[in-house]
C-alpha cells in the first residue's frame, strides 16, 4: 500500500506538474518578469539618489544592507532568467504537485473513499478551495514589490484559513446535521472575520492593474494544478491497483 501510494503520488505530481509548468511560463511568468523590472528600476532609482547623496550608501543598497556591504560575492545565489529560470520553477511545481498527489490520496484513503476520477475531482476542488481560494481571498498571490505584512503574521494568517477552512468543508460534505453544517459555516468564516494582516502602507511598486492580473491567474493556475492533480491520482490509482490484483 505505502509503495503504491508513493509511485501514484510521483506518477500523477509529475504529469500534473509538467502540464503546469507550461501554463505557467506563459501565463504568470512574464508577470513576474515584468513585475521585477519595476521593483529594479524604483530599487535602482532610490540607490542611484542616495549614492549621490551619502556616497557609500550605494553599495550597501546594492547589497541588501550593511551585512552585505563588503562585496558582492555575498550576494544569494538565484536563477538566471531563461532556461535556468524555467527548469527550477518547473521542479518546484512538480515537488508541489507531488505533494498535493500524496495529501489527496492520504485523505480520501484516511475517509475511506473509493479513488476514481470522479471523486479525486471532487478533493481537488475542496483542496483548492482550502488551500487556495480561502486563503487568496485575504491574502492574494502577489507579485515582487507588492507591499505586505511580517512574513510570520502572514503564515499564521494562511496555515489558520487553511485548516479552518479544510476542516469547515469536511463537516459540511460529511455530515447531515443542521448544526454541524451551520458550524462548518462558522468555521470557515471565523479567519475572515479576524481579518487577515496587511502592510501599514499598502504602497506597491508595481501597477495594479498588472498585480490584478497577476492575481487572478496565479489561482486559476493553483485551481489547474489542484484538478490535474486530482485527476491524475484519481486516474492512476485504479490503474496500479488493477496492475497489483493481476501481480
Amino acid at each position: 500500500m505505502v509503495t503504491r501510494v508513493l509511485t501514484v503520488s510521483i506518477l500523477a505530481g509529475l504529469l500534473a506538474g509538467l502540464i503546469v509548468a507550461a501554463l505557467q511560463h506563459v501565463t504568470t511568468t512574464p508577470l513576474i518578469l515584468k513585475a521585477e523590472t519595476y521593483e529594479n528600476a524604483m530599487r535602482d532609482g532610490a540607490g542611484a539618489h542616495l549614492a549621490f547623496a551619502q556616497g557609500e550608501a550605494r553599495i550597501i543598497l546594492a547589497h541588501g544592507g550593511a551585512d552585505h556591504a563588503e562585496g558582492a560575492e555575498h550576494d544569494e545565489w538565484k536563477p538566471q532568467d531563461g532556461t535556468q529560470r524555467m527548469l527550477f520553477t518547473s521542479v518546484t511545481t512538480i515537488g508541489t504537485a507531488i505533494g498535493f498527489a500524496a495529501l489527496l490520496l492520504a485523505g480520501m484513503l484516511a475517509a475511506g473513499d473509493s479513488i476514481d476520477p470522479r471523486r479525486a475531482l471532487i478533493w481537488g476542488a475542496c483542496g483548492f478551495l482550502a488551500f487556495g481560494l480561502a486563503p487568496g481571498m485575504g491574502l492574494a498571490p502577489e507579485l515582487p514589490g507588492a507591499a505586505s505584512a511580517a512574513l510570520q503574521a502572514r503564515q499564521l494568517w494562511w496555515l489558520a484559513t487553511a485548516i479552518s477552512t479544510a476542516i469547515g468543508l469536511f463537516l459540511f460534505l460529511r455530515y447531515e446535521a443542521p448544526w454541524l453544517k451551520l458550524l462548518a459555516v462558522v468555521v470557515i468564516l471565523l479567519p475572515h472575520l479576524v481579518g487577515a494582516p496587511h502592510a501599514p502602507t499598502p504602497e506597491s511598486k508595481v501597477p495594479a492593474e498588472l498585480a490584478a492580473h497577476f492575481t487572478s491567474l496565479s489561482l486559476g493556475i493553483q485551481a489547474a494544478l489542484w484538478l490535474v492533480t486530482a485527476f491524475m491520482v484519481g486516474t492512476l490509482w485504479p490503474w496500479m491497483s488493477r496492475r497489483a490484483a493481476a501481480a
